[in-house]
């Protein structure tokens, strides 16, 4: 490791949980061992923070920690104070407020200046929404790609959809994207009015969560209906279209 990284404190990525339940079945042991052992954190909401930290470390009086918050609102400018603890040889940890730092997450901006400051990053195991949907969609996992959020006017988003689809049809790549939960139940219905029958469409909602719903169908099929409530539980959709049979 080279020098000037010695003399730095190290970055650790900390994914947290999707839902409550117990951290065993997400967090490896070691994981939280390691975690316990930090004293200083950068969080999008201290409470859930806190909420998190108590769970990895009952024993420990929360108050004690010091925790930096980072979220959508801060000001690009005042990301590079939060590493001054770094640079000054303190480990420091990162939290996403569910699943991992950086992806989709206000963390990456963050990571990528640790990097240009020669600051170690270390992530640690832990849910990720985005790939566990992939996992069990059943889609190309081999080529995907994320896209966050859609755009919310309808007839922009309408056209991001036919856009999305057709080039997973060209790639043979699957469309990852989410949206906020409480516009969960419109984007099914758009996608199911806007693509075609043969495409296959998987709804991951509530990972590791006891009501966890994952389903992969073809858009002809969901338009049977049975459709799931998607109201304001976290959700992932992703999309993978099928070349269509030319007519003559």
């Amino acid at each position: 490791m080279p020098a000037d990284v010695m003399l730095h404190g190290t970055l650790y990525l900390i994914p947290t949980p999707l839902g409550e339940g117990d951290l065993g079945w997400i967090l490896p042991a070691e994981v939280r061992q390691r975690i316990s052992r930090l004293e200083r954190f950068i969080v999008e909401h201290p409470k859930t923070a806190r909420h998190f930290l108590k769970q990895v470390n009952p024993l420990r009086a929360v108050q004690t920690l010091k925790l930096e918050v980072l979220d959508e609102h801060t000001p690009a400018g005042e990301i590079e104070a939060l590493l001054a603890p770094l640079l000054a040889g303190e480990n420091v940890g990162l939290l996403s407020e569910a699943g991992c730092p950086a992806i989709a997450d206000p963390g990456g901006a963050l990571v990528r200046l640790a990097h240009r400051k020669k600051i170690r990053v270390v992530p640690f195991v832990g849910p990720s929404s985005i790939l566990l949907a992939l996992m069990a969609s059943g889609l190309n996992g081999q080529r995907f790609r994320f896209h966050g959020y859609l755009p919310v006017a309808l007839d922009i988003r309408n056209k991001e959809i036919a856009r999305l689809e057709q080039t997973s049809i060209t790639a043979d790549e699957t469309q990852i994207f989410i949206e906020t939960p409480y516009r969960n139940q419109k984007l099914l219905e758009a996608l199911v009015q806007q693509c075609h029958t043969k495409t296959d469409l998987c709804v991951a909602c509530n990972l590791t969560r006891a009501d966890e719903y994952v389903s992969t169908k073809s858009i002809g099929e969901w338009r049977t209906g049975n459709w799931p409530d998607l109201q304001k539980k976290p959700t992932v959709f992703l999309l993978h279209g099928q070349k269509q049979s030319k007519k003559f």
